[in-house]
């Protein structure tokens, strides 16, 4: 699990808390972001600019009248190489400069970003955790669609490292990604 080295800016592997292993074991990375938590947010928040951080969304399509908010539902569409699929997710905490997640109901998974100030900077966490674990659906989708299971989560993985770091390069500049 990648986690950012306060000296170096590296991403480093973390250990995570006893529970689920596998595919179901919570995922996480970290870093500390040069920018301030407003600056970060603005960013976070602006969701069309996700695709292009993230190696495995394609977009994300508001299905509720208003903005961004707790209770707000998302379609998103993903890809895998030539395997396209839509998920819905419900936003579960938008707590401005501190909490971003959503719930993907079609998987279990919960992805949560987490902002905290560090010095000038912000600390960005960003991970999923499966409450209730994985679902039908996405125990047998992922086998038969995604190598499996407990590689899609190590896939996801590596996502997640790779999206933190198109964060970071769209509010730090691209000299820190």
């Amino acid at each position: 699990m990648p986690h950012d080295d306060d000296v170096t800016g590296r991403i480093h592997p973390v250990p995570t808390p006893a529970g689920r292993g596998g595919a179901e074991r919570e995922l996480r990375v970290e870093a500390v972001l040069a920018a301030p938590p407003d600056a970060v947010w603005r960013a976070l928040t602006d969701l069309r600019r996700m695709p292009s951080w993230s190696p495995e969304l394609v977009t994300m399509l508001r299905l509720r009248p208003g903005g961004l908010r707790a209770g707000q539902q998302y379609l998103c569409v993903n890809r895998r190489g030539p395997v396209l699929w839509p998920t819905r997710s419900v936003v579960r905490a938008c707590r401005p400069c501190r909490e971003l997640s959503w719930l993907t109901t079609s998987s279990g998974a919960l992805w949560v970003w987490e902002l905290a100030p560090a010095g000038e900077g912000t600390r960005v966490v960003h991970r999923r955790p499966v409450p209730e674990g994985t679902t039908w659906l996405s125990r047998a989708f992922a086998p038969l669609f995604l190598g499996g299971n407990e590689g899609h989560a190590d896939e996801l993985e590596s996502g997640m490292a790779r999206t933190l770091a198109g964060l970071r390069a769209a509010v730090d500049g691209p000299g820190r990604s």
